[in-house]
């Protein structure tokens, strides 16, 4: 009798314990299979936490509780988007000015650290980048702020056809890239400003990033 109680007793504590091991399983950001269905961190939200990639290869935390500047955060796809490119071109012409506002400008990467340093040697060369860029490979800071949606099958084969293979450029097998998306963060780590788009072609301009980064 004192078994059987024993028992149940055993049975009862791992019902109890069932659902919570449920929630703790899927308390996580799940990244949808559509860009339509991202839904970022909103204005108002505390930025969250996450680590990136130095173009050589170091780490590179971002922690809202330590931070004592503002900052501007640029998820972009990667380098083989001539979009993300342009976009990023036509960002360095405010990127002086929001330095000299106290800003820190940070651009997110899917691409691996070394693809990074490949594609910043110009600017190096010509002593222009001045910015930060990071290579998000991992997703950590996409999924943190919730830009991340996976690429289907069919897309994936597609941009492969087109010589664009996500999985080389990022070296990860997870098949996520952000929705384009800007972010301005105030010294305490609160988000002040969000741009995005599910639509990849459509930017942030640099006057309208300047108007939001007083």
């Amino acid at each position: 009798m004192k078994l059987l109680n024993q028992r149940f007793l055993a049975l009862f504590a791992f019902l109890l314990v069932m659902p919570l091991l449920g929630m703790a399983a899927t308390d996580g950001y799940v990244a949808p299979a559509d860009a339509t269905l991202v839904r970022p961190l909103p204005v108002g939200a505390k930025a969250p936490a996450f680590t990136a990639r130095r173009p050589d290869g170091s780490a590179f935390q971002f922690d809202p509780a330590t931070r004592k500047v503002p900052a501007v955060i640029i998820f972009y796809r990667g380098g083989w988007c001539p979009y993300c490119n342009a976009h990023l071109g036509s960002l360095k012409a405010a990127e002086g000015t929001l330095r000299a506002r106290g800003y820190e400008v940070i651009f997110l990467s899917m691409d691996r650290p070394e693809i990074l340093r490949t594609s910043l040697k110009d600017d190096i060369e010509n002593e222009v980048a001045k910015y930060t860029l990071l290579s998000d490979a991992s997703a950590d800071a996409a999924r943190a702020f919730h830009v991340a949606f996976r690429v289907d099958d069919d897309t994936y084969s597609k941009y492969k056809g087109f010589g664009v293979d996500l999985e080389a450029a990022s070296g990860e097998k997870h098949h996520l890239l952000p929705v384009p998306a800007v972010y301005v963060i105030d010294r305490r780590g609160k988000i002040r400003f969000l741009h995005y788009n599910a639509d990849y072609k459509v930017r942030l301009s640099a006057d309208k990033l300047l108007a939001a980064a007083p």
